[in-house]
């Protein structure tokens, strides 16, 4: 998951964020605009990381579903465990 990619930005592309599927933030692009309003910036901050970890963990349970209906080998003894 730590390979997975998520990128994320607010709708007028002042700010810029990428998330790895594990919900690590790897980077963050703010535009020089921004960092003349301190509120207007930290309001940019809380919605475009809670969108992107939203889409991080929408994509990390995915892999996790994709994971367990994989076909695995059944061990001679323990059938019954998995009926």
């Amino acid at each position: 998951m730590d390979t997975i990619f998520i990128d994320e930005q607010s709708a007028d592309q002042l700010l810029k964020i990428s998330i790895s599927a594990n919900n690590q933030i790897k980077s963050v692009t703010i535009d020089d605009t921004l960092l003349e309003d301190k509120e207007q910036l930290e309001d940019y901050l809380i919605l475009v990381i809670n969108k992107a970890i939203e889409k991080a963990t929408a994509v990390h349970a995915a892999e996790i579903d994709a994971v367990s209906k994989m076909d695995l080998p059944m061990i001679p003894g323990m059938e019954d465990m998995f009926k």
